[in-house]
């Protein structure tokens, strides 16, 4: 494997997926141009429907916002082929089996961009060499556009080099992973039921370039909560008393959000991130919409918020006479390494020489919808880690003028396949 060649690939096929990101459900150009790749390399394919359970999706857009940005995929480039077998979900699992009996080890990147406008200033490199985001209000600010790169690579070398192991490896490209919305879909599927090794990997984290984290730890248990408040409308100076206030109703249920009392167990967080109502100032609101997230340290703790939420939510809600539906729109878990991968992934990694530094953890504090994955390796009674790539960034993830170093991907890569060889052989 000539890697001089492979990490000019990575960084042209980083920058491709950068310029054309797609949020959460929709990757339709994403997904469709890993698939060809995939395929042409050789691996045996699942898509869309054949790897996600459609009764365990959380957060899709309308079937109209998806066929607009199956549109805008063509457009783009995508493979029409690809696209028309993703069904209208997308998902991707890649299976290589050498033949030779050993276990089944499975790796996952996730494809969906943020919803945060890039910056277009000289300043920004990807603006400034011709990268930037063509898709108003879409960018790759998390780093999941690497995760896909290296994926690939990873992909192209363990092809090239399945004489020297045994078993099956299995790559997971999962749709959805900001709001936590399709590891849990494709869990219920059971597309790593019979895993034995579970890897995830995130780049950036505030792990600098040349360090390799051999457990990213503190994951929170989230859920993503809407809420939408239906009241009666009326003339506000007229007939006030005939109205059912749902701007009100869902003011209520901010404030009672926020005062819900914490666990005296562990860290809890629960925040309201958007909240929309009404149509006129002389106008008694008859719709309203919130946009809420519920965190804990534990899933117990997770559980606890989330059941107060929905009380304070119903409650609000009948104070004022109003409705309110509520729905999940993504939840995540939480998970921590296995001990004895994490033993094996740092002798394999401290062995390359190709790190500055080695850390055995890293504190996350976000949320990540691996950790179903995870667990569910586990409960099998198999092994599972979550992996860190130090790269140094320009700003901070989520923000419009996120970068990355794009000269750590390719040991990124080295790293991946030799821990899964090891494992494998």
């Amino acid at each position: 494997m000539d890697y001089s060649e492979l990490e000019e690939r990575l960084i042209k096929t980083r920058r491709d997926f950068h310029k054309y990101p797609e949020s959460g459900w929709t990757e339709f150009r994403t997904c469709s141009l890993i698939a060809q790749r995939l395929m042409e390399l050789g691996y045996t394919l699942r898509l869309g429907l054949e790897v996600i359970d459609p009764d365990s999706v959380m957060g899709r857009p309308s079937e109209n916002v998806i066929a607009s940005n199956i549109q805008r995929a063509l457009s783009q480039g995508g493979n029409p082929e690809m696209i028309a077998a993703l069904h209208g979900y997308t998902g991707i699992v890649a299976e290589l089996d050498t033949g030779r009996p050993g276990p089944v080890v499975a790796l996952r990147f996730d494809m969906d961009c943020v919803e945060v406008q890039e910056d277009m200033k000289d300043s920004h490199r990807p603006a400034r060499e011709g990268f930037s985001s063509v898709n108003n209000g879409l960018c790759h600010s998390c780093g999941h556009d690497a995760h896909m790169a290296i994926g690939l690579g990873i992909a192209e070398v363990l092809m090239s080099e399945r004489g020297n192991f045994k078993g099956k490896i299995r790559l997971i490209f999962q749709p959805g992973e900001e709001g936590c919305r399709g590891a849990y879909a494709m869990m219920r599927k059971g597309v790593v039921d019979d895993a034995d090794y579970f890897m995830a990997i995130h780049i950036g984290m505030g792990v600098p370039s040349g360090v390799f984290a051999l457990n990213i730890s503190g994951y929170l248990a989230t859920t993503k909560i809407d809420a939408e408040f239906s009241g009666v409308p009326a003339h506000a100076a007229a007939s006030p008393h005939k109205g059912r206030n749902a701007l009100l109703a869902a003011c209520s249920a901010a404030l009672g959000l926020h005062s819900i009392a914490p666990h005296s167990d562990g860290a809890m967080r629960i925040n309201v991130g958007t909240l929309n109502a009404g149509t006129g100032r002389n106008v008694i609101a008859d719709h309203a919409s919130m946009r809420i997230e519920t965190r804990g340290e534990t899933q117990e703790i997770a559980d606890y918020v989330y059941s107060r939420a929905v009380e304070v939510l119903k409650g609000a809600a009948m104070m004022y006479g109003a409705e309110v539906k509520i729905s999940k729109a993504g939840e995540g878990t939480t998970a921590e390494g296995s001990a004895e991968m994490m033993r094996i992934s740092g002798e394999t990694v401290r062995g390359l020489g190709i790190f500055s530094e080695v850390e055995d953890t890293v504190f996350a504090g976000a949320s990540e919808d691996a950790t179903w994955f995870m667990r569910r390796v586990q409960s099998h009674g198999g092994q599972a880690v979550y992996l860190g790539l130090g790269s140094d960034i320009t700003a901070p993830h989520h923000n419009g003028r996120f970068d990355i170093d794009e000269s750590v991907m390719i040991n990124g890569v080295k790293a991946l396949t030799a821990i899964t060889e090891r494992l494998m052989s």
